[in-house]
C-alpha cells in the first residue's frame, strides 16, 4: 500500500467514545478492581487515578468490562504505537505460537528475517542486536556493552529520565523509591534542557545549550573519576512529562562526547519505532547513538526489546553473556518484524508527522486561552501539557493534573498523568478525525478544571 489509509481505524465519532454504565469507571470495573488489590499491589498513578477494568481494544479505541468505549491516547502506556490488535501482528504472533513458541537464542529464519529488517531500516552502522524481553533487560544489557567497549565503569544520565527499575537501569534515575537504596557508586544525575524550565539562558532568555555543555564538561572533570563510558539518557523525556530537548543540543551532545571518546546511549525505549515520526528518536536530530534501545512499541504490545550497537562496538557484546531465554523467540520475532512491516507498508512515520502538525494547530493559543495552561509540546504523537498554578513563577498544579485527566478519562479518553504535567501517546494510525475529538475532550476538561479550582 502506498500512503496512510486510515479507513481500517476509522470509527463513527457520533457512537464513540460512549457511555453505557451510569458512573465511570462503572460497578464491572469497581468489582474487579477491589477483588484484584487484595492481591495485587504496587498500581501505576494511572490506575489509581482511574480504576477502569478494560475488557477489549481495536485500532484506536478501547472497550472496558461495562461497555464504555474510550479513544486511546496512552498507545498502552506509549505500546501500541500501530492499534490495538492490528490484524498483521496479531497473526503474525498467533501463527508461531502454534508453530514454535521458543528456542532459546538459536537461529530461526524469522529471527534471521527481523534482523535484516533492522540492519535495512536503522540508520548508519546499527548493524549489531541483541534481543530481550523488557526495557529494563535491554538497557542493563547496554550498560554492560559500553562498560566492555570503553573499559570504563561509570555513567552519566539526567535528572527524572526514566530506564527502567531494576538493579543498575534504577541507578540511572533519581528514582530510589523503586530500589529503596542509593544510587549505585560511579553513577552520576545532570540536568538536561528543558525549553520551558532552563536552568541556563542567553540574555534573550532563551535556553543556552553551551551553559548546559560548559556544566557538563566541568562535572565530568571535578566530579567523576574521570572513567565515564557513557552518556544515557532518553531523546525525550517520557515519564518526566514529555520534556523535549530543543533542536540544537543531540548534534552539540554528540560532538562533545565524540571529543571525550565517551559513548552515547539514546534509551529509545519509548519514543522509538516512529513514535516522533522517525524509526529513531534521535534522526530528527540526524544524530546516531552509539547504543539504541529499543521496546515498547518495537512489539506493538508482544514483550520484545532490543538493544542495538554500533558496529565499533559490536565485538563487546560478545563479552557480557548477552543471550537471555525469552529474548528474539520466535513469537517475539514476529510481532517486532510485523511492526516493521507495517510501518512502512502504512506510511506511518510520514503520517505521524502529519498529525503533530494537527496536533500543534489545535493547541495553539492555548497557554494564552488558559489561566492553568503554562506549556504544551508536541514532537509526532508524543505531546506533553504542564499546568500551572502561577504562569509567571510556573508553579506545578499538581490538583488540575489530577482533575482535568479524570474528567477526560470520564469524558471516553484514555491518557497518561505525570503530576501536573498531562502525557498523550496517541497511535500512529489514528485517523485525524479522531485525534482531534480527542484534542476537543482535552479541552472540555481543561476548561471545566480551570472554572472549579480558580473560578
Amino acid at each position: 500500500m502506498i500512503g496512510y489509509d486510515p479507513t481500517p481505524y476509522q470509527i463513527d465519532l457520533n457512537c464513540h467514545p460512549h457511555r453505557k454504565s451510569r458512573e465511570i469507571p462503572g460497578p464491572r470495573s469497581r468489582d474487579l478492581h477491589a477483588r484484584a488489590s487484595r492481591y495485587y499491589r504496587g498500581l501505576s498513578g494511572q490506575v489509581r487515578l482511574f480504576p477502569v477494568a478494560f475488557e477489549r481494544g481495536s485500532g484506536c479505541l478501547l472497550e472496558d468490562v461495562d461497555g464504555n468505549t474510550y479513544i486511546d491516547f496512552s498507545s498502552g502506556i506509549y505500546v501500541t504505537t500501530l492499534g490495538h490488535c492490528h490484524p498483521k501482528i496479531s497473526e503474525a504472533v498467533a501463527e508461531y505460537a502454534r508453530r514454535l513458541m521458543n528456542a532459546h537464542d538459536f537461529t530461526t529464519e524469522i529471527k534471521v528475517r527481523l534482523l535484516e529488517k533492522m540492519a535495512a531500516v536503522l540508520p548508519g552502522d546499527l548493524k549489531c542486536f541483541q534481543l530481550y524481553d523488557s526495557g529494563t533487560t535491554a538497557v542493563e544489557a547496554g550498560l554492560r556493552t559500553c562498560r566492555a567497549a570503553t573499559g570504563r565503569h561509570e555513567f552519566i544520565s539526567c535528572f527524572m529520565d526514566f530506564h527502567g527499575k531494576s538493579g543498575h537501569s534504577i541507578g540511572l534515575a533519581r528514582m530510589s523509591r523503586f530500589s529503596g537504596s542509593a544510587r549505585p557508586e560511579g553513577f552520576y544525575l545532570v540536568p538536561r534542557p528543558d525549553t520551558y524550565r532552563p536552568w541556563w539562558t542567553r540574555p534573550d532568555g532563551t535556553l543556552d545549550t553551551e551553559r548546559y555543555l560548559e556544566f557538563y564538561d566541568k562535572f565530568i572533570r571535578e566530579s567523576t573519576t574521570g572513567q565515564v563510558a557513557a552518556f544515557v539518557l532518553e531523546p525525550i523525556q517520557g515519564w518526566g512529562g514529555s520534556i523535549m530537548p530543543p533542536d540544537d543540543f543531540f548534534p552539540k551532545l554528540r560532538k562533545f562526547l565524540d571529543e571525550r571518546q565517551i559513548l552515547l546511549f539514546a534509551d529509545e525505549v519509548l519514543t522509538g519505532m516512529g513514535r516522533t515520526g522517525r524509526i529513531l528518536c534521535c534522526e530528527n536530530w540526524d544524530v546516531i547513538p552509539d547504543v539504541v534501545t529499543l521496546g515498547k512499541g518495537f512489539g506493538n504490545g508482544f514483550p520484545v526489546t532490543c538493544m542495538a550497537v554500533r558496529t565499533p562496538y559490536a565485538d563487546a557484546v560478545d563479552k557480557i553473556s548477552a543471550s537471555t531465554s525469552y529474548g528474539g523467540n520466535p513469537m517475539a520475532c514476529a510481532a517486532a518484524l510485523a511492526c516493521f512491516e507495517v510501518i512502512e507498508e502504512e506510511g506511518l512515520l510520514e503520517h505521524a508527522r502529519q498529525l503533530e502538525h494537527l496536533f500543534k494547530k489545535r493547541m495553539a493559543g492555548w497557554t494564552e486561552k488558559y489561566r492553568i495552561v503554562g506549556d504544551t509540546r508536541c514532537k509526532g504523537c508524543l505531546l506533553g501539557i504542564e499546568l500551572v498554578r502561577d504562569k509567571e513563577l510556573k508553579t506545578p498544579f499538581e490538583e488540575a493534573g489530577r482533575l482535568v485527566y479524570q474528567k477526560a478519562f470520564g469524558k471516553g479518553l484514555a491518557w497518561v498523568p505525570a503530576g501536573h504535567i498531562l502525557r498523550m501517546s496517541p497511535p500512529i494510525v489514528m485517523p485525524d478525525e479522531m485525534a482531534l475529538r480527542g484534542m476537543d475532550i482535552i479541552e472540555e476538561a481543561i476548561a471545566e478544571t480551570e472554572k472549579e479550582l480558580l473560578g
